[in-house]
């Protein structure tokens, strides 16, 4: 080895750093844990402030007897799981319990199906695909307010234009907001209408992702459209599908506005479900009572915390 070699060998050296500064220097690019607390700061101070202090208010009203006075004096009596016990053996339970079932289970079938129908549709690029995709977003953009209002008038018994329909094809109007037998009809379309354009977004952008040489694969292979969509496009779509589901499952648990603008539970509590019958409890009758709607809204928290545990169980199955 020449000299020259030799002393870039020996300047190398010099420069590397010894095993001591290496260490600092792998602490350094790691961190304290001060700084990882204060990336974790932010979201534990957000999970704080609006999950857990809720909540905690939430359980606080239902085991209390709470009522306007109570409020303002700050003396509400402490009751225990008496609120939970009247509202599982009040009368209407049974039929809001029944209702909200009905309500969300049809929601999120016809959601879905609609939702993910138009999505393969529109997977085909075509002239106005663009502009027709925006326009089923409109549902979506509009305020849900204006959305049930336009629903009760469309469906009002005497000037809707969904009754001048069927008059005008020959069948009989229906009393979609006022009879018991079509009331949770009438709410239950109106809020597959308003969740339509969110299952679109989420399904096509899953669509997107599906790698182009699986339809080609399939092609080769001479499957047909059904075929291609119920071996291919379904299975590949899983995982989008269920998280799709499991939004609009929690989405659908807490409809209000559209219900009581259209129907406000009634008539005779025929499209009365849990989360109304709890706004009706502590703001809809003038006398609120604040505990036992609280405790109805607790109820709603345990049904969508089961289904949200199976959809994680389900995940990490699927994983392993």
């Amino acid at each position: 080895m020449t000299t020259t070699a030799l002393a870039a060998v020996a300047e190398t050296e010099e420069r590397a750093p010894s095993p001591r500064r290496r260490r600092a220097w792998q602490r350094t690019i790691h961190g304290s844990p001060w700084t990882a607390v204060g990336f974790a700061a932010p979201l534990v101070i957000y999970l704080i402030a609006f999950y857990a202090y809720p909540l905690m208010r939430s359980v606080d009203l239902s085991v209390h007897d709470y009522n306007v006075r109570a409020f303002v004096q700050g003396n509400a009596e402490f009751v225990g799981l008496q609120n939970y016990v009247d509202v599982i053996t009040s009368n209407l339970f049974k039929p809001a319990l029944w209702n909200t079932f009905v309500f969300v289970g049809l929601s999120i079938i016809f959601q879905y199906a609609i939702g993910l129908a138009l999505a393969v549709f529109f997977r085909h690029n075509f002239r106005l695909s663009g502009v027709l995709r925006a326009l089923f977003l409109v549902p979506w953009l509009l305020p849900l307010i204006v959305s049930a209002s336009t629903w009760a008038w469309m469906m009002n018994s005497d000037s809707g234009v969904v009754n001048a329909f069927l008059v005008a094809v020959g069948a009989d109007p229906i009393n979609w907001l006022t009879s018991p037998e079509w009331s949770l009809t009438a709410v239950i379309i109106a809020n597959i209408w308003l969740g339509i354009p969110f299952n679109l977004v989420i399904l096509y952008s899953g669509l997107q992702n599906i790698p182009g040489d699986v339809y080609e694969a399939a092609s080769l292979d001479g499957a047909g459209a059904w075929k291609t969509f119920w071996r291919v496009t379904f299975p590949l779509l899983r995982p989008v599908s269920a998280i799709t589901i499991l939004l609009g499952l929690v989405y659908t648990l807490k409809v209000v506005d559209i219900i009581w603008i259209m129907t406000k539970g009634g008539p005779a509590n025929s499209s009365l479900i849990l989360s109304v019958w709890s706004y009706r409890e502590a703001f809809g009758t003038g006398q609120p009572a604040f505990s036992p709607a609280s405790a109805i809204g607790n109820l709603l928290i345990l049904i969508a915390l089961v289904f949200g545990l199976f959809y994680v169980r389900l995940q990490s199955r699927e994983e392993h």
